[in-house]
């Protein structure tokens, strides 16, 4: 009989198992530094205290999403945290107690600082952390914005101007010169960019104008609960305003269609 072969056998080296590497998410460290907290509520008063501590009436809790459930805050002056379960031996309560709208936190009342910035549960609520850095580019942004503003009313045409004073005053602006509007639309884009830029951006604004010199001239009729217009001394009915819409923007929209186009060809030559 024929000998079988031999298999060799092949020695394989151990083989090292490599472990996933998990990292700890880091925990943001808290600056040591004086704070400052203001009432946003847009009052000043004198004294204004917020709870310092868990009650029945004025619960203060916080939910800790790592453990899972409600903590109870308070704020003890000689104690290093402000969870009332971390706190030990006898606690000195404080109170919270804002001056003329405003209360500064020194460096060393950390319990304090973490309290109001990271816990209370009052915080955007009823008062801001003041940030210079972050109010400082929004009050940079502002200032932009109101630059822009400026330039764009300071290039804009005076039927453009009136339009836009229109929009917001009626029809007093009839009574002003092209120098009252200008003023006027300038006043108006400083105090309100946003709003300004809006009105100058909307294409319905030359339109809502027109069809409110049209209703001021004669031409058109808008009756008194403001949900018709009716065109010339006949009192032909133009058109209905739909509920809840602007008489004036309703009928900017009918401008735009093929009928009311031509209603404001002639609107235009006749004013």
């Amino acid at each position: 009989m024929a000998k079988q072969a031999t298999a060799k056998k092949v020695e394989v080296a151990p083989q090292q198992t490599v472990k996933p590497v998990v990292k700890t998410p880091i925990k943001p460290v808290f600056e040591f530094k004086d704070r400052t907290y203001y009432l946003s509520t847009g009052k000043s008063p004198l004294v204004y205290t917020i709870p310092s501590k868990h009650g029945r009436r004025k619960p203060l809790l916080y939910f800790d999403k790592e453990s899972g459930y409600q903590r109870e805050l308070r704020y003890a002056t000689n104690q290093r945290s402000p969870f009332t379960d971390e706190q030990k031996g006898e606690s000195t309560l404080g109170r919270i107690v804002f001056r003329n709208g405003a209360l500064t936190v020194k460096k060393e009342d950390v319990n304090l600082q973490k309290l109001l910035s990271l816990y209370h549960p009052l915080k955007d609520k009823v008062y801001k952390e003041l940030d210079k850095e972050a109010d400082s580019v929004n009050e940079l942004d502002w200032i932009e914005l109101e630059l822009e503003a400026l330039t764009a009313a300071k290039n804009i045409e005076i039927d453009h101007a009136e339009a836009i004073l229109r929009s917001e005053f009626g029809e007093e602006v009839t009574r002003l010169s092209s120098s009252e509007l200008k003023r006027d639309l300038m006043i108006f884009a400083k105090r309100n960019p946003v709003l300004f830029l809006d009105l100058a951006n909307d294409d319905h604004i030359q339109l809502r104008n027109t069809g409110a010199k049209a209703v001021e001239a004669g031409i058109l009729n808008l009756s008194a609960d403001q949900r018709t217009f009716t065109y010339g001394a006949g009192g032909r009915k133009l058109m209905t305003v739909p509920f809840d819409e602007h008489p004036y923007s309703a009928l900017a929209s009918y401008f735009k269609t093929d009928d009311g186009m031509e209603v404001y060809k002639t609107i235009l030559k006749r004013l």
